[in-house]
């Protein structure tokens, strides 16, 4: 009496199973050319990674510190990062990591500013895609792999593919709210010069909400990063597959190797990124 009738059951299962059996018997070729534009992409970056010696990646990390960050201490800190994972042994995986994250940020920024451009120009838009991202913000990250796998097969494409979706929303709704804040006599005085829409968009929304977009661009290279250790369970390389392994193994040392490894990349990528936003915000200050 107190259990709920079966009767009454959603067959959603079901419904979303015929979907899929439909896109993979129609969609092949649409899915194989993404996987290869993908892959291709993060092939590149990968070359561009592994193929820069050591001894001149720490000294540009050092540089990067020192100039956006205005610091000294940062740059010696971030060269001492990068050189203790040399001392690990994880140099080729982290630069491997890397990649991943650096293909699968170009495709979310990609995507999440058109998107977000498109929530804050149109109300209807906005509603619909909101839901969508709560979504693919709260759904567990492991469902993405279950499709990923099927369109895609094992590897490092449709890790790639489940980073963008959970990483992708955070640069979606701060463009959408950069866009929105921005101030509406700015706007209107654009308007009465003649501006046409693309004109306000481009010239004066933009540059306006850019720091809101750079904050969003921040955050979703750091969401990118947290999820290199669910990647490697569908075949991504790099450090997350230390970490899988050191579970599977019960290897301690191991893990917190690659562990850290991961915190001292997400710690560069994280102040870097973040430097970003804050020189952009100083400059729309500045001309203000």
């Amino acid at each position: 009496m107190i259990d709920f009738p079966e009767i009454i059951r959603i067959p959603l299962r079901d419904w979303i199973d015929e979907i899929m059996s439909w896109l993979l018997n129609n969609l092949e070729t649409f899915f194989d050319a993404v996987g290869w534009s993908i892959l291709q992409v993060m092939l590149g970056f990968e070359f561009v990674f592994t193929h820069i010696p050591w001894f001149i990646f720490i000294p540009l990390a050092f540089l990067g510190g020192w100039r956006m960050l205005k610091s000294l201490s940062s740059g010696i800190t971030f060269a001492l990062m990068l050189f203790l994972i040399g001392t690990f042994g994880y140099w080729e995986m982290a630069m491997q990591t890397l990649s991943l994250v650096s293909a699968s940020v170009l495709f979310s920024l990609l995507i999440g500013i058109p998107t977000g451009i498109l929530m804050a120009q149109n109300n209807r838009a906005e509603s619909i895609i909101k839901p969508v991202l709560d979504g693919m913000q709260t759904m567990p990250s492991f469902v993405y792999l279950i499709p990923a796998l099927m369109f895609f097969g094992l590897g490092r494409v449709p890790s790639v593919i489940a980073t963008i979706i959970y990483a992708a929303p955070p640069v979606i709704r701060l463009t959408n709210v950069g866009i929105r804040t921005v101030n509406p006599e700015a706007v209107e005085a654009a308007k009465a010069f003649g501006a046409k829409r693309k004109q306000v968009l481009w010239d004066v929304q933009m540059p306006l909400a850019k720091p809101s977009i750079m904050v969003g661009v921040n955050q979703t290279t750091m969401m990118a990063l947290a999820m290199v250790v669910i990647g490697s369970m569908i075949g991504a390389k790099g450090l997350g597959m230390e970490v899988l392994l050191s579970i599977n193994r019960i290897e301690v040392g191991r893990g917190f190797e690659a562990g850290i490894s991961i915190v001292f990349l997400a710690i560069i990528i994280d102040r870097l990124t973040f430097s970003l936003s804050e020189r952009t915000s100083q400059n729309n200050q500045s001309h203000e």
